[in-house]
């Protein structure tokens, strides 16, 4: 076996453990993209819902009826999951956006980022 060679010190992975910190626009992107994703989630759950209220299951026999309403329910509930998952994802990396921006300008670390304790 050959032994790799060390990192330079001044390499960003000679410490370990540390990892450059992401920048704000980093956070900006993946709002805006959790967000655009969630527009289209919520656009989805509108059409999901629309066919449902246009084409409602009828079968004659009961147990057929019920997995009918318990998959239209699962696939309804799905819809509208994703595009609360993403709509809060979309929040909270906006939120984070605007922290990144207060504390960039304020010059203070994160807590836990290697400033003084």
């Amino acid at each position: 076996m050959s032994a790799s060679p060390d990192p330079p010190a001044s390499s960003p992975a000679a410490a370990p453990g540390t990892s450059p910190r992401k920048g704000p626009l980093s956070f900006l992107s993946g709002a805006l993209t959790s967000g655009l994703l969630a527009w289209l989630a919520l656009g989805l759950s509108g059409r999901v819902v629309a066919y449902y209220a246009a084409h409602p299951p009828h079968y004659s026999a009961r147990v057929a009826q019920s997995i009918a309403t318990a998959v239209k329910t699962l696939v309804v509930g799905m819809t509208f999951l994703a595009t609360f998952t993403f709509a809060f994802v979309a929040l909270g990396l906006f939120l984070t956006f605007l922290r990144s921006l207060w504390l960039a300008g304020g010059g203070q670390p994160a807590p836990g980022k290697g400033g003084p304790s």
